[in-house]
Formats: structure tokens, sequence, C-alpha cells
């Protein structure tokens, strides 16, 4: 396993390392040492590259992710996994602001916190929170799947579209538009898969409880197509 000591090579080195990895490649698995905090660590990755960052991260870490499988063994800032298309991205630590953000794919999981605007118009990627979300989490959000084990801020969902908000502690307010819903059959199917994904055990789906939108702020009516 090749590993790639920034505290001797420039970051610039590692993602062109990384870049440089094809299907086929040999190479498959890289260790990260001494991260620092440094930005735009492993972004744009398209490869199944197993990516183990050992330390935390700043802004942007993961971001345009593509089947790469990318963790960090420490905390991450602003704008983690942002506008992932796949693959998988894993914080062991807490993530800052707008994590997620934009994600179209792939799952993202949390061990810890993440602040506020988490999933903000999150386009189908879905995220596993195992602490608390900040506020306007999943403001705007598209698709996929928001899965928080601890309690979220305040105006969760607001504006939401037609992604799925999965809450197992307290709610302290829901945005413009963001209603509770019931969990049916299907619901719990999806929450229980993504547990698993996440690595997480002795939960049950009926802990949890589920948002989403009212439709009421959708500009488009079917009743009104001929006038479009």
């Amino acid at each position: 396993m090749p590993t790639i000591d920034l505290a001797t090579s420039s970051l610039r080195e590692l993602n062109r390392t990384l870049h440089a990895c094809k299907d086929g490649s040999s190479e498959t698995a890289f260790e990260v040492l001494n991260p620092r905090g440094q930005h735009a660590v492993a972004v744009g990755i398209d490869a199944p590259l197993s990516i183990d960052v050992h330390g935390s991260v700043g802004y942007y870490c993961g971001g345009m992710n593509k089947r790469a499988h990318i963790t960090v063994r420490g905390s991450a800032g602003p704008g983690v996994a942002e506008n992932m298309m796949s693959g998988t991205v894993s914080v062991r630590g807490d993530a800052s602001q707008y994590a997620g953000a934009t994600g179209r794919g792939g799952l993202l999981v949390i061990d810890g916190n993440a602040a506020s605007r988490c999933g903000i118009s999150m386009k189908g990627i879905n995220i596993v929170v195992r602490g608390n979300i900040g506020h306007m989490s999943a403001f705007m959000a598209q698709s996929g799947n928001l899965v928080v084990l601890g309690d979220a801020g305040e105006a969760l969902g607001d504006s939401i579209y037609e992604a799925r908000l999965f809450v197992r502690g307290g709610v302290a307010s829901l945005g413009a538009d963001c209603i509770e819903k019931d969990m049916r059959p299907e619901h719990h199917e999806t929450l229980a898969r993504l547990l698993v994904e996440a690595g997480v055990t002795g939960v049950a789906t009926r802990e949890f409880r589920r948002y989403g939108s009212a439709r009421r702020l959708y500009t488009f009516n079917i009743d009104n197509a001929d006038a479009y």
C-alpha cells in the first residue's frame, strides 16, 4: 500500500497521484499521513480506490468523489464530500458546515456531529450522521436520504423538495414547507439498509421520525399544465 506523507509531499503531488489511477491500475489502496488540516485532500477521484487519511482535513475533502472509498480518521472542514457522485466518504470525527452539499450519489458517513447546512441542496446522496446536525440542514434538498441519529437544529428541511429526512432525536424546528410524515414499510426498508451500510448496529428504525416536503411551495401544478 503506497503511503503519501503530506509533511514531505505536496498536496498537488497527492492529488496528481490519485488522479493518475484508472481502472485496472496496480495500486488501489493509499494511506495519507499528516494532512494537518490541508484543504482539497483527495478531490475529484474517478477510480475504485481506497484512501485512508490519518488526521483531520480542511475544506472540500473528497469533493466530486466518484467511486473511491475515502476514510478520514479525524474531523473534516466545510464541504466534505461536496458534489459527490458515487463511492463513500467516512469521517470518524466531526464535520463542519455544508457536509455533502449538492451531492448526487454515494454515501457520506459522519461518526460525530455535523454543523449547519448539512446536506444542503442534496441531489441523490445518502448521508448518515451518528451525532447531531446544525441549523438549516437539508435546505432545498432535492433527492436522497439524510439520516440523523442525534438531534437536528432549527429550520430543518427548509424549502425541501423530495429528499427524505430520518431523525432519531429531537428537531428544534422545521423549515418552510417541511412536515413530519408517516413511516411506511418502504421507508423502514430504506432506513434499515442505510444503517447497515453505515455500520450502525443496535438501532431500530421505529425509533426514527420521517420528514419531507408538504409540496406547497412547488411552482408547477399538474392541474395547470395547459397554461405552461
